[in-house]
């Protein structure tokens, strides 16, 4: 993988809390998709220089994974380390603090991946520990550990779940024929890699013209992986009366709609088991609220231009993965990733920071976030 602008990481702790730490984002990942509005996390109990005790974070209202990692460990938790790859929180929410918890094991050391983002508690778990005397290193790999949870962060800090637009094009920058046809623009390799991105994601969003063009499944593909919520937007609701997305059974779809559109389209997609929601006006910003509302942490774009366009100059969209594949097919008015956005010289170009460029299969993947606002906490 290149990194355009990286730059080196002043590495926090030695080279076996980092392995562990990496051990508790491997427990983390198990959870992929299934923890929001809560983060993923994972927890590892050392004792010796042996691994005592393990836990993650399976979702929201259960456990957190210090407590599954104090419960394997038992007794011998007292006098232990114990990482985790998130702040302990020092807060009753669904569950009671786990600074306490890990107090009352009588842990020596706790290595501390990253300090919790939410302004009203972060640091509190970290001071609560140094004050009953156990010995905490905070940073350990806190960059894998941030981008792990990048979509929990956004959430916190922005009241919105993290958008993530993803295209694929060809090396002319076009997703499609002049005729609309555009399976498949990229290789299984990369469409490997889109099954995983759905998988980490809590909803993905297309508009009626990508479901009547090509009737996408939009499913993680994978035996046993989290499927995210299927989304239509749709004005009209002038869709097709089959659809993969109408079937249900294989993963939950929603119709959202301008009130009062198409009352036999809208009684069609209730039979078939599609949730419909009524939103005005019927905007990417407006359905990010809505999705922001309902618990979401990251939501995956992979709408035509004009959506994308729209959800780009709302705000909707924080992180772009674009897939090149390394094909022309022409066409002055074949379709392109992105619409009109009203800019009118290069100067006014939004510029990707924190760029990665890696190729997957003869295709190229280019990851990056667009400027983001700053916030004044």
């Amino acid at each position: 993988m290149i990194k355009s602008d990286s730059h080196p990481q002043q590495k926090v702790g030695t080279e076996f809390d980092r392995a562990m730490m990496r051990r508790c984002l491997e427990l983390a990942r198990r959870a992929l998709g299934c923890t929001s509005p809560n983060p993923m996390v994972g927890a590892v109990i050392v004792k010796d220089g042996e691994i005592i005790g393990e836990g993650f974070h399976p979702r929201a209202g259960e456990p957190h994974a210090e407590v599954f990692a104090l419960k394997a460990a038992g007794a011998n938790a007292r006098g232990a380390t114990i990482y985790v790859s998130l702040e302990p929180c020092n807060h009753y929410g669904r569950t009671p603090p786990c600074s306490e918890a890990l107090i009352a094991a009588g842990v020596a050391k706790v290595v501390v991946g990253m300090v919790d983002p939410n302004p009203l508690v972060a640091g509190g778990g970290i001071a609560k520990l140094r004050a009953a005397g156990i010995e905490v290193i905070v940073g350990v790999e806190e960059e894998a550990c941030r981008k792990l949870n990048e979509g929990f962060i956004h959430r916190i800090l922005y009241k919105r779940p993290l958008g993530i637009l993803k295209y694929a094009m060809t090396l002319d920058g076009k997703i499609a024929t002049t005729t609309g046809h555009s399976a498949w623009v990229t290789n299984q390799e990369a469409r490997s890699v889109v099954h995983q991105l759905r998988a980490a994601c809590d909803a993905v969003i297309v508009g009626g013209n990508t479901v009547r063009l090509d009737n996408p499944h939009l499913t993680s593909r994978q035996q046993g992986a989290h499927n995210p919520l299927r989304i239509v937007m749709s004005r009209s609701l002038n869709l097709p009366a089959q659809a993969n997305l109408w079937k249900t059974e294989e993963a939950p779809t929603l119709v959202l709609t301008d009130v009062g559109a198409n009352p036999v389209s809208r009684k069609m997609l209730l039979k078939q088991g599609v949730e419909v929601i009524e939103l005005s006006p019927l905007t990417p910003e407006k359905v990010m609220a809505y999705l922001y509302d309902r618990g979401f942490c990251s939501v995956l774009w992979e709408c035509g231009g004009t959506l994308a366009a729209n959800a780009i100059a709302q705000g909707s969209v924080q992180k772009i993965l674009a897939f090149i594949a390394p094909k022309i097919i022409g066409g002055s008015n074949a379709p392109t990733p992105v619409g009109d956005l009203g800019l009118t010289t290069m100067t006014e170009a939004l510029s990707l920071e924190r760029v990665e460029v890696r190729v997957v299969g003869a295709d190229c993947l280019i990851e990056g976030y667009l400027p983001q606002k700053v916030i004044n906490l």
